[in-house]
């Protein structure tokens, strides 16, 4: 039980398994608002039962989820928590500075967040370039996409959506609160010739993008086993990779 987890191994265990293999499992996630039904720690939450279980399954072992990450836009909203662009970076860098020195050479982050992609992009090339080692960056909602299309409609696919509500059903649904689903189209468009920094507040009130009501615990279940497998593939991949 729980050797799959570095956390849960002995450093005679952990000796074992670096003499064996070079590549870990890093979740990464967030602690910030997703509407009133569920949890603030959503995004760890998912990206750590992802990992943990793909880690089971495929002899991976998964280090423990970096549970906060970078969460401006949500600061409105009471309990998020967030770090800046530059501390998540080096601290992800720090973790693969001591991971090397156990002789691993491929990092697959399990990411649970959108708003750590720029930081960890920066992190996949210093990490290459500084360390030797190639991070490799997996999330679930763009990786395994035409599984989501396949199975949620477009307004079923944003923020504490359907998807994400019904990950949650199904991960921990003591976490969930089911009398306070709502649905919320956002305000605004996501469409714009030029980038700008927004607030979420400014475009939903209950921080919910899109329709929420739909999600229940059966969707979470078709989905979480689907992401795993898909998980698998990519970390078949990853072993692959000379």
């Amino acid at each position: 039980m729980g050797k799959h987890l570095l956390h849960g191994m002995t450093y005679e265990e952990a000796d074992d398994y670096f003499s064996k293999s070079d590549l870990v499992l890093l979740p990464i996630g967030s602690v910030e608002q997703h509407g009133p039904a569920n949890p603030l720690g959503t995004d760890m939450l998912i990206a750590q039962s992802l990992a943990e279980e793909a880690a089971a399954r495929s002899g991976v072992i998964s280090l423990p989820v970096i549970p906060f990450g970078v969460s401006f836009h949500h600061m409105h909203f009471p309990g998020t928590v967030t770090v800046s662009e530059r501390a998540l970076e080096e601290y992800v860098l720090d973790v693969l500075r001591s991971l090397t020195k156990w002789g691993v050479k491929k990092v697959l982050i399990v990411n649970g967040h959108g708003g750590n992609l720029p930081a960890l992009q920066i992190v996949s090339r210093r990490a290459r370039e500084e360390l030797g080692v190639r991070v490799h960056i997996y999330q679930w909602w763009t990786s395994s996409s035409k599984i989501l299309e396949e199975m949620f409609k477009p307004d079923e696919r944003g923020h504490a959506a359907a998807a994400e509500t019904s990950l949650d059903m199904h991960i921990h649904p003591e976490f969930v609160n089911r009398e306070r689903l709502v649905d919320e189209k956002p305000r605004g468009s996501f469409e714009r010739d030029v980038f700008l920094f927004t607030y979420t507040h400014e475009m939903s009130d209950s921080g919910v993008f899109g329709v929420q009501t739909t999600a229940s615990p059966e969707r979470g279940a078709e989905l979480f086993t689907k992401l795993v497998e898909d998980l698998l593939r990519v970390i078949e991949e990853v072993k692959a990779e000379k």
